[in-house]
């Protein structure tokens, strides 16, 4: 990663302009449900004010496609970060105007300002210039801490580097991209590959870029089925992508010339339906009886990811193996997420790819026991995948002088 770092500036009298992710969920009364991306902020934001420096906070949250939608509003973050700092957090009821501008401008050392949600302007999400221009006068430096968003080209994590001299990244995009960068580069082995999720397209590139990398991978969720029926198996009901046929062929065929284990569950929960009340039966995952469809991986098919999880050295993870939000679905996806916390315990190296296996972790209460979950599921797919992320390539070379 040779990109100048939050740990090489001295902020002391400097107004910051910070990229965080405070995409976090909210109930229907604007109460935080989960505040895991407001805490992985604030060594970044601590730094700059501890420093003497003043700090001018950018974030989206949710989807408003370019309108002010008041549930989606960053002031409830205001508030928990208020909490959390111990210390008031301005806010500014609009991300650039005049008003907002003036606030930034009287903001003392040591004191922060978060701007309102970013997607309130359609411009965000299309990297306007004249956009980015006006972000960039928040800040004399800019620090971009927000992984989850570093694989969008948008105005606040790629334009507005244009119009800033000095961009760096924050602890916690240092933190991302080194535990990813390891895993992928120097892993301690036996480095495996845990995937799961509903569907083979959106993670057939990770699996490519991975099978030159690691020594088995476990497939679990619902793209197993289109692997099966590349096997010519019977998958009754379930999922399948009958279009990525040839291409789950040719990805086993890969896999066993690049000598690689390539482990599909042997068996799966299956029902007729999708509910918490669907009569469930165990059967084998390569013989679905028609009618049914398969939702979760089995007892022995975790017995036998187990058997194979309890010597890896290096383990990432990303999708779950069934549909986990399913009370009677989700034993597969949680048993996984014990599983790691146990050989992270043994000193392992375990990597959480965000999103939905990021809340598993949450939901099974192990938040603390994986050496690191991602705070951004999109992110560290593309970097798995070996993609360049936008957000990450525009900061300065660590070589610039600050």
């Amino acid at each position: 990663m040779n990109k100048l770092l939050i740990t090489d500036i001295d902020f002391k009298g400097k107004t910051v302009l910070v990229r965080v992710d405070f995409n976090v969920p909210l109930d229907k009364n604007q109460n935080i449900t989960n505040d895991r991306r407001i805490v992985a902020s604030l060594p970044t934001i601590k730094k700059i004010i501890s420093d003497g420096g003043r700090a001018v906070l950018c974030s989206h949250l949710g989807r408003p496609k370019g309108k002010a939608v008041p549930e989606m509003s960053l002031a409830p973050v205001a508030k928990r970060l208020s909490e959390l700092l111990k210390q008031e957090v301005k806010f500014a009821s609009d991300c650039i105007g005049d008003e907002a501008l003036k606030m930034s401008r009287s903001l003392k050392d040591g004191e922060v300002l978060l701007l309102e949600n970013l997607r309130y302007h359609k411009e965000e999400t299309d990297n306007d210039p004249s956009f980015a221009e006006q972000l960039a006068r928040y800040g004399e430096l800019y620090v971009n801490d927000a992984f989850g968003t570093a694989h969008r080209a948008h105005a606040s994590t790629e334009g507005v580097t244009k119009y800033i001299e000095t961009c760096a990244g924050g602890y916690l995009m240092k933190k991302e991209i080194e535990y990813l960068d390891s895993a992928l580069a120097d892993p301690k082995r036996p480095f495996v590959a845990v995937l799961g999720g509903a569907k083979i397209s959106g993670k057939i590139d990770v699996i490519e870029n991975l099978l030159d990398k690691v020594d088995a991978v476990l497939i679990g969720g619902g793209m197993i089925f289109t692997f099966f029926k590349a096997m010519g198996k019977n998958i009754g009901d379930s999922l399948l992508e009958e279009d990525k046929v040839d291409l789950a062929r040719e990805t086993l065929a890969k896999a066993e010339s690049k000598g690689v284990r390539f482990l599909l569950p042997v068996d799966c929960l299956a029902a007729g339906e999708i509910s918490e009340t669907a009569s469930v039966k165990i059967v084998p995952a390569d013989n679905i009886p028609d009618g049914l469809k398969g939702l979760d991986i089995g007892p022995d098919s975790i017995k036998q990811f187990r058997n194979l999880l309890k010597d890896a050295k290096t383990v990432v993870w990303n999708g779950p193996m069934g549909v986990f939000e399913i009370q009677q679905f989700s034993k597969g996806t949680m048993e996984i997420a014990k599983l790691l916390a146990d050989i992270t315990a043994q000193g392992a190296v375990t990597i959480v790819g965000g999103g939905d296996s990021a809340a598993a972790v949450s939901k099974a209460g192990l938040d603390g026991k994986l050496s690191h979950v991602s705070t951004g599921g999109g992110a560290s797919l593309e970097f798995l995948e070996g993609k360049t992320l936008p957000g990450l390539a525009a900061l300065s070379s660590a070589e610039v002088k600050v």
